[in-house]
């Protein structure tokens, strides 16, 4: 399987070294501008997306939808089968992981509850980069909890918030 690159890395700096086992990885076709996937992460069900720099807004851009069947394009919703949403993101040589519980979503409401509400994009701001606004800066506060900075030499023990047991 090719799997995007983004992906690989992950799974090579940070999983792998952790001892996790990356099972079950399913590349989705429509999001590729993205690196979306999902897998299985030590048995916890993983979205996967990789985020975009946009050339006139602060912060990184990522697509978080699902599309049922040939339908329109919709949020994901809480009773889909997801443990957590990880987003990778990068600029320049600054890399990291934000790595979201699905109750955080649903509590954002960046996931839909029983079909209602939710979000089909949304905008991460890793600790490198600026908030201009106030909604950026609430944004970026409480994504810092989710924040998991890497290295290309070493990786981050995220173990404890995603609570996940070797």
């Amino acid at each position: 399987m090719n799997k995007y690159p983004e992906l690989q890395h992950a799974e090579s700096l940070i999983y792998n070294k952790l001892g996790f086992s990356c099972e079950n990885i399913v590349l989705e076709n429509e999001s590729q501008d993205y690196a979306a996937a999902s897998f299985t992460l030590n048995h916890h069900r993983i979205l996967f997306r990789a985020s975009k720099i946009t050339p006139t807004k602060t912060g990184q851009f990522v697509t978080l939808w699902k599309r049922i069947h040939h339908g329109p394009i919709q949020p994901f919703d809480l009773n889909d089968p997801i443990d957590f949403v990880m987003i990778s993101v990068r600029s320049k040589n600054n890399i990291g992981q934000f790595i979201f519980p699905k109750k955080i979503l649903v509590e954002k409401k960046i996931f839909s509850k029983n079909n209602s509400g939710g979000k089909r994009a949304i905008r991460v701001y890793a600790p490198w980069d600026e908030a201009n606004s106030k909604q950026a800066q609430q944004t970026k506060a409480w994504q810092s909890a989710f924040f998991y900075e890497t290295f290309f030499e070493c990786s981050v023990l995220f173990d404890s918030k995603m609570r996940i047991k070797r």
